[in-house]
Formats: structure tokens, C-alpha cells, sequence
């Protein structure tokens, strides 16, 4: 299962997004689990707090307008999760890439050490910065 997506990448860079995907699939399944419940929870406990309380006041009940307020907390609850799963993947993921950079014994201290600093300070571009790295360890490898 692949999260990132993958086309036309040449067999050395699609074997270490594939490992990159490995490491944050549990993340991704998580994320999209509580996404799915996390909506439809919230939207549906305003409108049903919204209707009791407004449009029709005689029909509510104490419990009712509790079970919706739980419903709406828990939705809520599952929205922050996600934001703070999705940060989590980002922090895999850096971490992933800065370790593989390390590991290369293709390139110089001095390239690796640009390749890491290029990911730690635009984390949004880590990925197009590991698959340069990749593409220029390539080439030393294959001179």
C-alpha cells in the first residue's frame, strides 16, 4: 500500500519511498479513521444541538441535548487527533530521511549536511529534497 504517490520513479527512489510508506502507514490508517468518523460526528451533533435549542425548544430534553454535546465533543476530540497524527508524520518522516541521508557513504559530509539542513528548515519539501538526494547519491554510486 503506498501513501506517497509513486509514478515513474526510477527502482532506486521507489524502494525508499516504499520504505518512507512502511514507516508511516500506521499513521495514515489512523489519520484516515478518525477523519471519516471525526465530520460527520461534528456536523451532526450541531445541527441536531442547533434544531433542539432553536427551532423546536419544547421537544428537548436534558439528556438528549448531552448525548449531542458528547457526540460533538468526541468529533472534535477526533479532529484534534488527526491534526496532531498528521504532525507525527511529518516527524517520521524527517527523521526518516535525515537517517537515510546520514547513512550514505556515497557523498561527502558536506553534501549530506546540506541535503539535511534543506530538510530540517523547509520540512514541507523534505520529500524533494530526499529524492534529489537519492538522484545525486545515485550518480556517485553509478560513476
Amino acid at each position: 500500500m503506498s501513501y506517497l504517490p509513486i509514478t515513474d520513479m526510477p527502482s532506486f527512489i521507489k524502494k525508499e519511498v516504499d520504505t518512507l510508506n512502511e514507516a508511516i502507514a500506521p499513521f495514515i490508517k489512523r489519520i484516515s479513521k478518525y477523519s471519516f468518523w471525526a465530520f460527520p460526528l461534528i456536523v451532526f451533533s450541531l445541527i441536531n444541538l442547533l434544531f433542539m435549542l432553536f427551532i423546536m425548544p419544547d421537544t428537548r430534553t436534558t439528556f438528549s441535548l448531552v448525548i449531542y454535546a458528547v457526540m460533538g465533543a468526541f468529533g472534535f476530540a477526533l479532529s484534534r487527533e488527526v491534526k496532531l497524527q498528521r504532525k507525527e508524520v511529518i516527524k517520521v518522516s524527517e527523521d526518516f530521511i535525515i537517517n537515510r541521508i546520514e547513512k550514505s557513504s556515497a557523498l561527502v559530509d558536506s553534501v549530506k549536511d546540506r541535503y539535511i539542513k534543506s530538510v530540517k528548515e523547509q520540512p514541507a519539501f523534505a520529500m524533494n529534497y530526499f529524492i534529489r538526494f537519492l538522484e545525486e547519491e545515485n550518480r556517485e554510486i553509478s560513476h
